[in-house]
Order: structure tokens, then C-alpha cells, then sequence
């Protein structure tokens, strides 16, 4: 039982850090899109949007970022 719950923890944490990788791209692929289209969920004005998008695609560098380094440190544990 204990094998069970140790390698159920290891895959939540690995599923964990590669949906955080996947959230990161669509916060950039968002961001993008709304500094494009000026749009999120209404009309936007142009710096706004930018403002607005400029900070959803740091947002999804830094998700990746840390996504990346923990996958990478999850390997020098096991």
C-alpha cells in the first residue's frame, strides 16, 4: 500500500509541473491575443491592452520558467 501512495504522489507532482508548463503557454498565447485583438471580455483601449497582455506573457514565462526548474529538480531527487 505504501508503494501505491509513494508512486501516486510522484505522478500528481509530475502531472502538476507539466500542466503548470501547458498553463504557461496558453497565459502567453492569451496575452498575445489580447494585446492583438484588444479584447478580454469586452472592448479594451489600446494601452490597456497592452498593459493587460504584456503582463499575462510575463506571467506565462514565469509559469514555464518554474515549471521547467521543477521538472529538472524533481529528477535529482529520485
Amino acid at each position: 500500500m505504501l508503494l501505491f501512495f509513494t508512486f501516486f504522489n510522484i505522478f500528481v507532482s509530475t502531472m502538476f509541473n507539466w500542466l503548470s508548463l501547458l498553463a504557461g503557454l496558453l497565459y502567453i498565447v492569451l496575452g498575445i491575443f489580447v494585446m492583438v485583438r484588444s479584447w478580454f471580455f469586452g472592448q479594451l483601449e489600446v494601452p490597456i491592452a497592452y498593459a493587460l497582455g504584456g503582463l499575462m506573457v510575463l506571467y506565462g514565462c514565469f509559469r514555464i520558467i518554474r515549471a521547467v526548474y521543477r521538472i529538472k529538480n524533481n529528477g535529482d531527487e529520485r
